[in-house]
């Protein structure tokens, strides 16, 4: 009689068992391993490891941020949801905008409320970018609008109805549209984030009001996060930096859409001592800080070691 081998016909004697709950268990993490992009973000903490300190030199290269307001609430606006935020240089201040009571607060550096701004018309404003000359964009995700705005020192209130409007058409799911905006002077184009699933599109602008041609869709399979919560654009480097809320990432892009460097906000690292909760708006300023506003209403910011 011919021999078998009785270590794989007998399941009493073999070294591992497959059953049900092991191979579910599996699939679990595997599904969420893709979801969460946990594959593509250990392939580029290890690409971080070989990146030459000349190449780092050249980049926002966010490993090396650290937290130095972790988590301070604004004060007052603890029922707004503080949804993005925008550095303006005229002013050395920040806009931030809120999506449940809709209007603008521009904020200091260290996040004290200088004043609120009511935006009459808006539904649900997600995003903002401040072009310069008072010239900002806010764009309503309910809505899929972007309107352009000017505000001044003297300005009390902002209507809808007084400013230029742009439709920036139909998502593939309407309830997560379009969420982040930023203005790009070098390329002489606006920034558009959808959040789910993760895009990137541009729409031309000479800096002005108007704005030229059409919504183009950016060719880019990078964004390595479950939704798109903002944008900012550093001017020295042309480099993006994409926040997602779900994924707890802040993630930057080069001028062709490559990833470069990642921070994971989460308790623990780059000296948070907690998850940042809900980050929805990001902004840098000249100098090179990085500021995070979580809703409802928590203010961060992180500067290099």
């Amino acid at each position: 009689m011919e021999a078998t081998d009785q270590s794989l016909s007998n399941p009493k004697r073999r070294g591992f068992h497959w059953s049900w709950p092991v191979i579910a268990l599996v699939a679990t993490l595997a599904g969420l391993s893709f979801a969460w992009h946990w594959d593509d973000r250990g392939l580029l903490w290890l690409r971080e490891q070989t990146t030459s300190i000349a190449e780092q030199a050249i980049s926002i290269w966010l490993p090396d941020y650290h937290v130095v307001i972790d988590g301070k609430p604004l004060a007052g606006l603890e029922k707004d949801e503080a949804s993005d935020l925008s550095y303006d240089p005229s002013s050395n201040t920040l806009y931030a905008v809120m999506g449940k009571n809709a209007f603008l607060a521009q904020l200091s550096l260290t996040g004290e409320v200088l004043r609120k701004i009511p935006l009459v018309g808006w539904s649900n404003p997600e995003g903002l970018a401040v072009l310069g000359n008072g010239l900002i964009a806010i764009v309503d995700e309910r809505q899929h609008l972007m309107t352009m705005v000017t505000v001044t020192p003297d300005t009390k209130t902002l209507n809808i109805g007084d400013f230029p409007k742009y439709d920036l058409g139909p998502s593939a799911d309407q309830n997560k549209a379009f969420e982040g905006v930023t203005w790009d002077a070098h390329n002489q184009r606006l920034l558009l984030g959808e959040e789910r699933p993760p895009a990137l599109f541009s729409w031309h602008s000479d800096g002005s009001a108007v704005l030229k041609g059409d919504k183009l869709k950016l060719v880019n399979d990078n964004l390595i996060m479950r939704n798109l919560s903002a944008l900012d654009i550093d001017e020295k480097t042309g480099h993006l930096l994409a926040l997602s809320a779900e994924s707890h990432l802040l993630l930057e892009l080069d001028e062709k859409g490559n990833e470069v460097s990642f921070m994971a906000l989460m308790q623990g690292l780059n000296g948070l001592e907690h998850t940042i909760p809900r980050a929805e708006g990001v902004a840098m300023d000249d100098k090179g800080t990085i500021y995070i506003v979580s809703e409802p209403n928590l203010f961060y910011s992180f500067k290099k070691k």
